[in-house]
């Protein structure tokens, strides 16, 4: 089965800009990309995707002069449905947004959370982004060949660490990596971590043998030589990295996670149209470009209602996957 076909890429077809109008709404009033107060919810700890995806956007908006002052904070529990209560709690909210991704759709399953993300405003999508396999430096795994014999023999012993909840995408690829490899999915040790910044400190120190987390989440630590990467989920190799795909690796299957914004319920017109506009714009900046070529991450642009489409495809097909892995 290949997951980027049926989830990172369902939509794909849409990928056309739907970007609403830049300068005015229907009834004429200027909307501009200027949001005072505006506040960027970190659903997970500091150093995980969504929180580097927060930040960036945050920092380049205002280095490209687009809005100003905007506080980005963290409010992290179960896999990002904290934050998702609480986002949904503030219904007409326009000062308000929150960092998300696959991570929440597959959370919102397994913990049976309140809201869902039919409860919000779909903004956009931004990102696409493979996962790494990761071990610490002084690992006794130099291959991912090696660490698949072992994980083969004793797939119970070797726990292996993501920064989502069960269901999220640093879950849903080792799963699909171990029926590749002909691991029964229900016998692996999988720890879940909120975020990938709780993540790296357990591979780094042998807490877990090795972890699954997205690519731009632990360049720094892989250039310095402190993470050792075996391998990268995606179809492609990822340019600048020396680490074989999944697929060379002799496994069938290959894997990509997303990344978006979604806002409260209950916005305005108005409301809803200027935080598009405000994402429409950063799209379009030299900074945010140059952010995610530094980051590894591929351009998935998408907007309002076609983004709201994406999110129902992504919960019907997670539901689908979680079942058919038995999980």
């Amino acid at each position: 089965m290949r997951l980027r076909t049926s989830i990172a890429l369902l939509g794909a077809a849409l990928l056309v800009f739907a970007v609403p109008p830049l300068i005015a709404t229907d009834d004429g009033t200027d909307t501009g990309t200027q949001i005072p107060g505006l506040r960027f919810m970190v659903p997970n700890t500091p150093g995980g995707g969504y929180d580097i995806t927060a930040r960036t956007a945050a920092k380049n908006a205002e280095d490209a002069g687009l809005t100003h002052g905007v506080e980005v904070f963290n409010l992290p529990g179960a896999g990002g449905t904290v934050g998702l209560t609480r986002l949904v709690g503030e219904h007409g909210n326009g000062k308000l947004a929150m960092s998300m991704g696959l991570g929440v759709v597959g959370a919102v399953h397994t913990n049976k959370a309140p809201k869902t993300l039919a409860d919000t405003t779909p903004i956009a999508r931004l990102t696409e982004e493979q996962d790494i396999v990761v071990v610490a430096k002084d690992s006794p795994y130099k291959t991912i060949d090696q660490l698949l014999d072992a994980w083969r023999k004793n797939p119970g012993k070797l726990a292996v660490g993501g920064g989502s909840s069960p269901g999220g995408p640093d879950h849903l690829a080792p799963m699909l990596m171990a029926r590749a490899a002909g691991i029964e999915p229900k016998s692996v040790n999988y720890v879940p971590f909120d975020g990938g910044g709780e993540l790296l400190a357990s591979i780094l120190g042998n807490k877990v043998a090795f972890g699954v987390s997205g690519v731009g989440e632990y360049l720094d630590q892989i250039k310095s030589g402190e993470l050792r990467l075996l391998a990268v989920t995606g179809p492609l190799r990822v340019p600048g990295l020396d680490a074989p795909t999944l697929r060379e690796a002799g496994l069938d299957t290959d894997f990509t996670n997303w990344r978006g914004i979604v806002a409260p319920p209950g916005l305005s017109d108005a409301e809803r149209d200027k935080l598009i506009n405000l994402v429409t714009e950063l799209h379009k900046s030299k900074q945010w470009k140059d952010s995610l070529k530094k980051n590894g991450w591929d351009d998935a642009f998408l907007t309002g209602d076609l983004f709201g489409d994406f999110l129902k495809e992504q919960d019907d097909e997670v539901d689908s996957v979680l079942k058919e892995l038995g999980l």
